[in-house]
């Protein structure tokens, strides 16, 4: 396992995160997991003797019960607190009153002493925003969040589900007020689905922001168990959840080129997938949800694979994004003023 620093952070994490959607299994969230304390307690195990130090969670999966089955895991495997770090997140509905929802100070603060009773730690090292709150101003949101790091409940922040211009908008103010700003981006990436290129990831670039890609095998469709003109096989997630939204055909068409790939590795579908991610140096690391040891087994080793450059090439090619406006616009301006381009004339 490798590890890569969290934004401008001296924190280092490894390059696979073990996301725990699939623990407790509560309300909705059944469909995607169900796994009791012994099952998630062997997953963590698992990832934690791979060399993950990551795990990620959120106040809202299994209505509270991913976060308190994490705690509970940790505890009774006597992890050092210093050697994991722990993100949750907070925003999303916890309840039918008004105020149990959004970004607003009174929420984050009621959120935050939640978030750690249930995980039973004094802090948090990742706190992360779950998605925009468009009624809360934002100048309210990181106020409270410097707070809290001021506190000592949290030691970094980061964000999830923004578009570029609410991020870029957000380390603006920050940096105005001198309040601590985000350090890592959570949205949603794959071969599948990668609209993140077209603006988030040059912003994180340039501001030295992590990328950590949630849904990596989108929802399970890059996992290798689902081809064209078969049936979706039973007790996939995507069987009975399909989500996140994708263009069936063109994934069918990046899994044609996959598979012969895989098959030259003696691997996976979804290791090439992860390798792939992995290969992208704005990627800090890729959040995987697992249901089995043998998953998760499969999708540690993503990260000791190395695809060639003739690869590499090969799933650029099949998965890239069509080019819109204003890019090929700044493409074609650009050609004279890039580093290796066209001299003017002399």
């Amino acid at each position: 396992m490798q590890y890569r620093l969290l934004g401008r952070t001296g924190l280092y994490v490894s390059e696979i995160c073990l996301g725990t959607m699939t623990f407790g299994g509560a309300g909705f969230w059944k469909v995607i997991g169900d796994l009791d304390i012994d099952a998630a307690t062997e997953l963590v195990k698992t990832a934690f003797d791979g060399g993950v130090n990551f795990f990620d969670t959120a106040d809202v999966y299994s209505e509270g019960q991913s976060e308190v089955i994490l705690g509970k895991a940790l505890v009774q495997l006597g992890l050092p607190r210093d050697e994991v770090t722990i993100a949750t997140k907070v925003r999303e509905r916890l309840g039918n009153t008004p105020n149990q929802v959004g970004l607003s100070r009174h929420h984050i603060l009621n959120g935050i002493d939640r978030s750690l009773k249930r995980l039973q730690v004094d802090y948090i090292d990742l706190y992360q925003v779950h998605g925009f709150d468009p009624l809360t101003p934002i100048e309210e949101t990181l106020s409270t969040l410097d707070d809290v790091i001021t506190a000592g409940k949290v030691r970094y922040i980061g964000l999830c589900n923004f578009s570029a211009w609410q991020i870029m908008k957000a380390l603006a103010i920050a940096d105005k007020y001198h309040w601590h700003r985000f350090e890592s981006v959570q949205a949603y990436y794959s071969l599948a689905g990668r609209d993140l290129e077209r603006e988030i990831t040059p912003l994180a670039q340039d501001q030295q922001l992590s990328i950590l890609p949630w849904s990596p095998l989108a929802g399970g469709l890059l996992s290798g168990k689902f081809q064209r003109e078969k049936d979706n096989p039973t007790g996939a997630r995507r069987t009975t959840f399909d989500f996140p939204p994708v263009d069936l055909e063109r994934t069918y068409k990046i899994i044609d080129v996959l598979q012969p790939i895989a098959q030259s590795h003696n691997c996976s579908v979804a290791r090439i997938s992860l390798a792939w991610l992995l290969s992208r140096n704005y990627v800090t690391s890729v959040i995987i949800g697992a249901k089995s040891v043998e998953q998760l087994r499969d999708n540690l080793i993503a990260a000791e694979l190395k695809l060639t450059d003739d690869e590499l090439t090969a799933i650029d090619e099949v998965s890239r994004l069509p080019v819109e406006y204003p890019q090929w616009m700044l493409n074609y301006q650009a050609q004279e003023r890039s580093p290796g381009g066209s001299r003017p004339p002399s």
